[in-house]
């Protein structure tokens, strides 16, 4: 009787494909004997079971992930903007699979126009002129076992959306040879004709992308901190000095004006004088010096530094100073 992702042998046995992983090939056999060695009265016998054959079912299964990682950022009217996705072949055999694109999902603010599916024919993870359109049942991607590809949802950016609008697209991918419920079986339908059985995903899988209409400049600040103790350790003594990097990356279309860091410093802690730094240069702790920043000037117990207007397409900039523990 057949189980679960595999063969119930008459020892009771059950061997199984890995749910997760591609697993033996399809059509590999598995081939098994027993012998037991006995005496009678000083006489040697030795009896062997005849030769048992399982064949491996071929596993079908498959996911696709979406692969930007952070929403994609769009203007208003803008033309073919892209999400990058992954569809990768689970199963132990070679499959084909047929994607389709859902582009009018609830819970968002916009749906996405003229939606459609390229091959990331260049592997540069946005749309190209060179990518390849998908056309279902022309063109359906054929994947061995463990191979991946990467596709994009192309879509339009209708004109009437406003800054911080989402919308979402969906990117599916079904098995040809059959979709259904996991642990369903389907005779002679594998490769080389062996049976075919349905993985944990059914044969087929789903993620959803997000486009976030950025017409406004967006500021992306991060902050670390470097302990150095008096021995070269990073231990947080007193005497120890800390290091404070503050990394701001701009995002969206415009500019953003004004751009104005400030950081306190900290209790129990004094600042070093001469330590700040704009992007690897020093600057100077006063406000005479002609260079954007200072110390205790400006603000207050504080580090300042101007990073006047910064572009969409600006460089990430780096603001570093340090302290002692006192």
């Amino acid at each position: 009787m057949k189980t679960w992702f595999g063969v119930l042998l008459a020892t009771g046995v059950a061997i199984s494909l890995p749910a997760n992983a591609a697993g033996v090939a399809p059509g590999t056999q598995i081939n098994n004997t027993a012998t037991v060695d006995y005496t009678v009265s000083g006489v040697s016998y030795s009896n062997t079971t005849t030769l048992n054959t399982v064949t491996v079912d071929e596993l079908i299964d498959v996911t696709v992930t979406w692969q930007n990682g952070a929403p994609v950022q769009v203007q208003p009217g803008a033309t073919d903007q892209s999400l990058l996705f992954r569809v990768t072949n689970t199963g132990n055999g070679t499959e084909a699979f047929t994607l389709a694109v859902a582009a009018n999902l609830s819970n968002d603010q916009f749906d996405p126009a003229n939606a459609r599916i390229y091959f990331d024919s260049d592997a540069s993870g946005d749309f190209s002129v060179g990518d390849v359109l998908y056309a279902p049942g022309s063109n359906d991607p054929v994947l061995a076992s463990g191979a991946s590809v990467d596709v994009l949802i192309v879509s339009d950016i209708p004109g009437s959306v406003v800054d911080g609008n989402r919308a979402f697209a969906r990117l599916k991918a079904a098995s040809n040879t059959f979709t259904g419920n996991p642990g369903q079986l389907r005779h002679g339908a594998g490769d080389g004709g062996v049976d075919a059985v349905l993985g944990h995903s059914g044969g087929k899988a789903a993620d959803k992308g997000e486009y976030m209409v950025a017409n406004s400049p967006f500021l992306i600040m991060q902050r670390s901190a470097k302990v150095t103790d008096p021995k070269g350790g990073d231990l947080p003594v007193s005497g120890a000095t800390i290091l404070y990097t503050i990394k701001v990356t701009p995002t969206g279309i415009s500019s953003a004006n004004s751009a104005l860091v400030t950081d306190a410093i900290p209790a129990n802690t004094t600042y070093v004088p001469g330590s700040l730094t704009l992007n690897g240069t020093a600057l100077g702790d006063g406000t005479g010096d002609g260079d954007p920043g200072d110390f205790n000037v400006t603000t207050p117990g504080s580090i300042t530094v101007d990073l006047g207007a910064l572009a969409a397409t600006a460089s990430a900039q780096l603001v570093t100073f340090k302290v002692q523990i006192n």
